[in-house]
Order: structure tokens, then sequence, then C-alpha cells
């Protein structure tokens, strides 16, 4: 008991504190109101009162979740763990294959550590603590040292170190901040491009090894800017930089750099110019221009960087596609030459020498109207500028593993091997299942819970009791509660199923989902109820007819009706627009079923029905300048903002969040929070934070979701809203596309309430099997490795 009381006075202490500093916010707009904080006080007396006796720990889960939790899912991101691995200069068969890491969670993004770096890192208190390890144990090849990314601790993409112990194949991996200490590794953040500098003397003055990666972990309040910034340990450049690189002396540094640019919504390649600067800092960071369009720099020696550049070419329909090649750049005379030849595309370089660069490569397009052969995988080879004309390179992973995609290639043992990522797909047979799986990730929101579902749109039901979402061929609708994971509605016809989301009453248990061919306009889609959508017997009835695309319905709090956006009234170049379905259970079929709510030419989309029934929230292009491009690569060009329209009066249409006027920024899937004073949006706002070309991308990706974010509402003064982004706060920090968040209560009624993976259990008890195999029948990978949405392009 006194150990409770000790630790709820802490957290009254630290509530208290945190609503003083909000009083005091400069900005108005972002200061609590008086009935704010008095239901924040509430808040924690009665989280006292319902748990006393419980747990400790338990209380400070369900305090860390009295607003609920957000649920999303992601694209881009393998439904099997990448890894880290290395082959020699010409390996022959699978088993040459060498594992790097202790196959913990998700690892990549290799790059190998210095022997004289590792030396030193040795001597560290923590890694001579755990493994004594000595420099004549580096020195005889005993030991080897790698930075790389993994997903372990909280789901954070952030750097670790792993030891590799080439006698027994032992490998202890550590946290940086186990290293470094945790004042500048701790927090929500993505950490990439962990690399090694210094090590060098500059007259009589040693300029040590430092760690020099890249970051998000300092918040950016300029919307739409990349929050990634090259630290060297705990010495920030100030410019938001990608991919560093330390040349072979250590003494500098290379960037892909936005310094001359910003970052427009480039999908695949991002244009970013070359930067070079000096490791040691002392004398200045002289930092110059060296490469005008290009990214992801490798020095072949301090005279010599490779990098990749994509050329560009319009494709019928004002679809682009983009070709992909490395060069070699000499510092000392300014000469550019292409390495690789143009019939391929080639990414991601890692030098060897001044004239020899392994990079990955794709030898041919490929689309998901087929099966992939072995030339359309990613792959690695090593080009030499000093071959004859016509000799091949050397081929690397096609020699192991044929049919696997391989990722970001590193140099190991100077040369002798060839580090890279790949899925761990090799411990799949054909016609497994993959079974869907809830993580959580650290919230940088104290009060908000964060996982990640692996399927696609998922919807939580208002009570919090149930989770639904589909699957990545957009076929089946699987929904998860205490009873188990199960599908409610296989579709095995020739269209999809998209979008599902609960009725907000708990007591109707209806779902509701979309089927049809994609959100396109031109394409017809319908909305459906899956009535008894968690009971043993489901019904499907359809709601709307006449052949438009109608999508994204949301209940009213009571259950009576929904709203939804169709393009019917949309005239000749079908606008989206807002309607409400007035008989929710009987749909189209109902006398006077429907009335409009919003109009215009434009898109409304993206609509949610506030947990008080006196607003609702969507994402719409009525802000886009008159001049913006119909289509953008052959999708909408974005321009989105975030608007509140009152259903009782559909002439009060606020603006609350605004990608920014001139720039076709994407603000969408909005969701209110179950108190209704915050909403949750996947955006842009970031940029990007990798190199995008460096994930699982094929040719024509959907458009990104960005990452989600959070803003605060004035819910007493709404029309006093700022009708431009201020103080929102990013909540993912991932490389992967985080879209379609849900958020609902945290359940109370009992401790075991407070796990979600017992409150929605993901154990499957049904027996599934996707029209594409996860892996093929001759052990190739399918498209499902790719971690892509099953549709080639979105329309909203």
């Amino acid at each position: 008991m006194e150990a409770t009381m000790s630790w709820h006075t802490s957290e009254q202490i630290e509530m208290c504190i945190e609503i003083g500093l909000r009083c005091v916010e400069l900005d108005r707009e972002r200061r609590p109101t008086i009935a704010e904080i008095v239901d924040e006080l509430n808040k924690v007396d009665s989280a006292e009162s319902s748990l006393a006796g419980q747990q400790v720990t338990k209380k400070k889960n369900l305090y860390s979740e009295r607003r609920g939790r957000i649920v999303f899912s992601t694209a881009y991101r393998p439904p099997v763990p990448f890894d880290i691995f290395a082959c020699p200069f010409s390996p022959s068969c699978t088993n040459e294959e060498l594992h790097l890491t202790d196959g913990v969670s998700y690892n990549y993004n290799g790059c190998s550590i210095p022997p004289a770096a590792l030396k030193t890192l040795l001597k560290n208190p923590k890694l001579a603590e755990e493994d004594g390890t000595t420099d004549a144990d580096v020195d005889a090849g005993h030991v080897s040292g790698l930075i790389f990314v993994s997903e372990r601790n909280d789901g954070l993409e952030i750097l670790h170190i792993a030891l590799h112990f080439n006698v027994d194949s032992r490998v202890k991996v550590f946290a940086l901040a186990d290293i470094f200490g945790a004042a500048n590794f701790i927090g929500p953040r993505l950490e990439d491009s962990g690399c090694i500098g210094g090590g060098y003397n500059v007259g009589s003055r040693m300029v040590g090894h430092s760690l020099i990666y890249t970051s998000t972990k300092e918040p950016v309040q300029q919307c739409r800017s990349p929050w990634t910034v090259v630290y060297k340990t705990n010495l920030s450049t100030g410019v938001f930089d990608l991919s560093p690189a330390v040349s072979p002396s250590g003494k500098m540094v290379a960037v892909a750099s936005f310094q001359s640019k910003s970052w427009n919504g480039e999908i695949e390649n991002l244009k970013t110019d070359i930067y070079v600067m000096n490791v040691d800092g002392e004398d200045g960071l002289g930092r110059k221009l060296l490469i005008k369009n290009g990214g992801w720099p490798s020095w072949g020696s301090d005279n010599i960087i490779f990098f990749h550049r994509g050329t560009e070419k319009t494709l019928p329909f004002n679809m682009v596609e983009t070709a992909w090649g490395v060069f070699r750049y000499k510092i000392s005379t300014e000469e550019t030459m292409e390495v690789t030849p143009k019939e391929l595309d080639a990414v991601t370089p890692a030098a060897i020498s001044e004239t020899k660069v392994a990079v990955a490569t794709i030898r041919q397009k490929s689309r998901f109207d087929n099966v992939r052969v072995e030339v359309q995988y990613r792959h690695i080879e090593i080009f030499d500028t000093n071959n004859a004309p016509g000799m091949q390179p050397v081929q690397i992973t096609q020699k192991t593993r044929p049919k696997t995609d391989h990722y970001n290639p590193f140099v190991r043992d100077n040369g002798g091997r060839i580090g890279y990522h790949r899925c761990r797909s090799d411990l799949l047979q054909h016609g497994d299942h993959i079974p869907s799986n809830l993580h959580k990730i650290v919230s940088p929101v104290k009060d908000v819970g964060l996982y990640r579902v692996s399927g696609l749109s998922p919807t939580i039901s208002k009570d919090g009791s149930k989770l639904a979402f589909v699957d990545g061929e957009f076929k089946a609708v699987w929904v998860a509660d205490h009873r188990g994971l199960r599908i409610v509605y296989d579709y095995r016809g020739p269209h999809r199923v998209f979008s599902p989301v609960w009725n907000q009453n708990p007591d109707k248990d209806i779902l509701y989902v979309c089927i049809g061919t994609s959100f396109n306009a031109d394409k017809t889609l319908e909305i459906y109820a899956i009535n008894n959508a968690s009971g043993d017997v489901v019904q499907r009835q359809r709601l709307t007819y006449g052949g438009y695309n109608n999508a994204f319905p949301s209940s009213s709090p009571d259950g009576s009706k929904f709203v939804f956006r169709s393009t019917r009234d949309g005239g000749v170049k079908k606008y989206k627009n807002l309607h409400i379905m007035l008989e929710a259970e009987n749909g189209q079929s109902g006398i006077g079923w429907e009335t409009r709510l919003t109009k215009g030419p434009w898109t409304d989309t993206h609509c949610q029905w506030s947990p008080t029934g006196d607003w609702i929230v969507f994402s719409s292009t009525r802000g886009k300048p008159r001049d913006a491009d119909e289509l953008d690569n052959g999708l909408d060009p974005g321009y989105f903002s975030v608007y509140l329209v009152k259903p009782s009066d559909p002439m009060v249409v606020i603006r609350v969040m605004d990608s920014m006027g001139d720039l076709g920024g994407h603000i969408n899937h909005p969701v209110f929070s179950p108190d209704g004073r915050s909403i949750a949006v996947t955006a842009d706002l970031a940029a990007v934070s990798v190199d995008p070309i460096s994930l699982p991308m094929f040719m024509h990706a959907v458009r990104p979701y960005g990452d989600i974010f959070m803003i605060d509402l004035d819910t007493d003064n709404l029309k006093n809203i700022n009708n431009f982004i201020k103080g929102f706060r990013r909540i993912t920090h991932s490389r992967y596309e985080c879209g379609t968040p849900a958020w609902t209560t945290t359940l109370m009624a009992t401790a075991t309430d407070l796990d979600a993976q017992a409150q929605w259990n993901m154990l499957p008890n049904t027996t599934y099997t996707p029209a594409c195999p996860y892996v093929h029948l001759y052990g190739g990978e399918s498209w499902h490795m790719t971690g892509h949405l099953f549709i080639p392009k979105r329309s909203c």
C-alpha cells in the first residue's frame, strides 16, 4: 500500500506541474480550459479509486492510456522480419551466408565498425564488463562489430551495436544508451545510417572516434520539413540530411541533403544534393556542395564518392517512371561517370575501393499483375570501373537466394564479404499463413497508448472491446476480441473490401465495409453492413446503390445514421462530397434515406462523426489553389486540409489543420480522441526520414501516408482555431508509411483489460490461405514480402 500511495502521489504532482506549465503557454490557444483541468484531475482520482489494491505496474499502464489507444497500420513493412547477413565475394551456395545479428526483431541497414574504432569501443565500461574482449581478439579477427537499426525496443527504429564472435558465432547486442548514456538516446525517435568517424591526428591533437548517425529526436515545427539531422555522437549539424557516410581516413562525412531545396512530396526520387563536411568541427564544419541531384553517398577513397541518381521519364496517363543508376564522382577533377548500365536499376552503393562498388540491382521492372522471375528481384552485385566493356559484374545474392529481395549492401572484412539485409522468408513454407500481430509502440504522449497492427484500416468499437481490420489483399475482414481472431467476411469475388468501421453504438454490433474496385471516382464502390459482426452468425446487407463511389461511413454516436463521402451529385468530374444516411440500418431502402452535407468542386473525404455528435471531421481539397495540377503522377495532387462541419448546420465549416496553401500536402484520415478534445491524422508533415528507394519499393508505389500526428482542439471555442498547423505533435517516427489510425477508449473494468493483447486476442481460430501465398511453391518470395498494399495506386 505504501508503494502504491507513493506512486500515485508522484503522478498527481507530475500532473499538476504539467497542467501548470500548459496554463502559462505563450499561445493562448494551447492553454487548457477550466473544464479540461477539472476533467484531468478527476481522471487521476477515478483511476486511483477504480484500481485500488491492484499492482503498481498495472496502475501505471492504466494511467498511461487514460485518454485511450491509437491503433494504426503500416505500408512497406514486410510481414516477416528483416535480418542482416554477409556473403563471401564469390559465394557458391546458400550455406555461405553468415548471420550477423541475434535474430531478435527486425534488423537492417548494417555498417561494419572499423577495427581501430572497435578497440576503442570495447574499452567502454559496459562492453568491457560484459565481454572482456581484448585488442588482440580484434587483431586476430575473433570478434567484429556492426552498427545497425533494430526495432527490438518498444518498436522504435533505432541504432544498436552488435559484437559477433567468429569462433562460436555468438552475437551480443547493445543499445546506444548502454554505451553512450541515456541523455541523448531516449524518447520516441528514428535513428539510421550509423557509421564511425574520427581516429586521426590534427597536428599533435588526436581526433577520437565518434558515432555519426541521423535522428529525428528534435522536433521541427515547420510543416513538411524533414526531421532528420546528422549527429556526431552528441553534436548536431543542424541541417536536414540523410544517409551520412564517412571517408576512409575518418576526416570527412558526406550527406544527401535538402539544404538547397525543400521536400515537395516526392514519392521515390528525392533529388537531394550531396554535401561534404569535416568530422572534426573544432575549426568549423567546412560544409560545401559537391554533387547536384544525388543520394546515398559512399566513399571509395578520400577522393572518390559513389552515389545513386534517379532519372525520370513521363509515361502515358501522366505516370512517371524513374530509372536508377550508380555514379562515380572524382573530387579532384570534378568528373562524374556512370558505373552501372542503363538497362537495369541500381541503387544504394557501397564502395569497396576507388573502382569497385557493391550495389543493389533490379534488372527488370515488375508489377503486381505477374509472378516475379529472378531478374525482377533486388540483388547485390559488384561493378568494377576497370573492367573491359561487356564484362559482367560479380553476382553475389543470385547464387545464394535467387528469388529473394536483398537491400542496402555494406562492406565487411575489408571487402572479403558483402553485407546486406533481407526478409527471413527462408523460415516459411509454401501455404504458410503469417498470423496478424499487435505491437505496442512507445508513445510520445504519456496518456495515449500506441499500437501497430499487422492488418490494414484498423477500426475499434467505441467501448474498446473489438478490433477489426482487412488483410493485405483487401479480401478478408478480421475481428479480434476476447474470444480470439477470426474472419467475419471472406470475399472471393473480383472486387476488394475496404475501410471497415464499427457503428459507434456498441449494442448494435454492426461493422460497415466498402466493396468495389478502388476509391477512384470512376469506379463503383458500395457500402455494406456486416450485422452481428462479432457473433456466431453474421449477415451482410447492402446499404448504397446507384453505381457511385461511396466510402468512409461513420455513424452518429447513437448509431441511427451515418455520414459518408460519395460521387453522387458530383457532376461530370465526379467530385466527392459528404452525405448523411438517415437510416443506418436500412440504407437506401429507407424512406427519405439521404441528405447532402457538403457541396463543391473538390474532394471531401475521410469523414468521422465526433463522440459527442456535435461535429464531423473530414479531409478536403477545398483549399486547393486554382492553378494546381489536376493529377500528380496519376494520383491526386494533395492540398488536403482537415475541417470540421456541424451536422445540424452545414454552413458552419471550420479549418483546423492546413497543408500550407501552396503545397500539395496530404493530411488525411482524421479521427477524434474518445473525449473529443484532440484529432489524430496521418500526414506528410515530417516529409521523409530515409531515402525511399532503400525500402521495399517498386514502380508506381502508392501515395505515402507519412506519420501520425496529433493536434489538440479548444472544444469551448472552436471558431478561434488557427487556420494553420500550430503546436502539432508527432506520434510516430517511422521509415514505413503509417496510415489510417483508429482511436478508442481503454477499458478499465478489470486488471486484464490493461493488456491490449488480452482485450484483443490475436490468436487466430480460423484457418485461412491468402490468394497470393507468402512464399511460392518453388521457394520465391511473393509480393507480400514487399510490405505493399495490394492496389497499384490510391485515389482519395
